[in-house]
């Protein structure tokens, strides 16, 4: 015997209301979802309280639907209650699904937080069989092809979009090897700590004033007139002053 179908929709009061399960685990699965059940001259049917949020309204409607589904009930779930619906983003580049999807593998490598995360983004673009520089090659090669097969006269046309394909398959090589480089670009980016121990004579916040103080340097290094020793021989003659008539 098939399972009763269930609706679940919004009223035009803003409620929540589920109908059609008249049966003791349908009740049970939406009592547990959080709806109330109403027995009147309408029949049993299942309600969300009033006071329910509004923005808890959609989320509690998906669950009920999902845990039916899973017990082989069919469910009606209008689209305004339906979450798995409601969060995904429409295209925001309109018919250019490809480009949406650059876009979003974009979002992904500007978001990544670890060398291993950016290298599963960087992936879906350099993968050498699935990735989409790959695809865009493919691309631009069927189109050279394409063109040279309906018009031999766009021949130069034609080699435009053949060589665009052979300048993405000289790039490829160059990032063959990008997997492992990227998996350990957060560790490379990570310093050692330092383990030499503190000076024994000074205090680290001491040492740090006096390495940048001037005043510290002048004490630091001696005056060469009070290094040297005195000269005990002779002085040299010295040239008398000019006189002036």
């Amino acid at each position: 015997m098939p399972a009763p179908s269930i609706t679940i929709t919004a009223e035009p009061s803003g409620s929540v209301v589920a109908r059609g399960a008249s049966d003791d685990l349908s009740a049970m699965l939406l009592k547990h979802a959080g709806f109330q059940q109403i027995q009147d001259w309408y029949g049993r049917r299942h309600r969300l309280p009033t006071t329910t949020p509004p923005t808890d309204r959609a989320a509690i409607a998906t669950h009920a639907a999902q845990m039916l589904r899973a017990a082989r009930y069919d469910v009606g779930l209008a689209p305004t209650l339906d979450t798995t619906r409601l969060s995904t983003p429409a295209n925001p580049l309109g018919p250019y699904t490809a480009g949406a999807e650059i876009l979003r593998i974009t979002d992904r490598i500007r978001a990544a937080e670890s060398g291993p995360e950016l290298q599963q983004a960087v992936d879906h673009l350099l993968h050498p069989e699935h990735g989409a520089v790959e695809r865009v090659r493919e691309a631009l090669e069927a189109v050279y092809e394409q063109i040279s097969d309906l018009d031999d006269a766009a021949y130069v046309l034609a080699d435009r979009f053949g060589q665009a394909a052979e300048f993405v398959g000289m790039a490829q090589p160059e990032l063959a090897d990008y997997q492992d480089e990227l998996h350990g670009v957060r560790a490379a980016q990570q310093f050692a700590p330092d383990t030499r121990a503190p000076s024994a004579q000074l205090p680290g916040s001491r040492s740090a004033a006096l390495a940048t103080s001037p005043a510290a340097g002048k004490t630091n290094v001696a005056s060469p007139r009070s290094t040297e020793a005195p000269s005990i021989g002779p002085s040299a003659p010295q040239a008398p002053p000019s006189r002036t008539r």
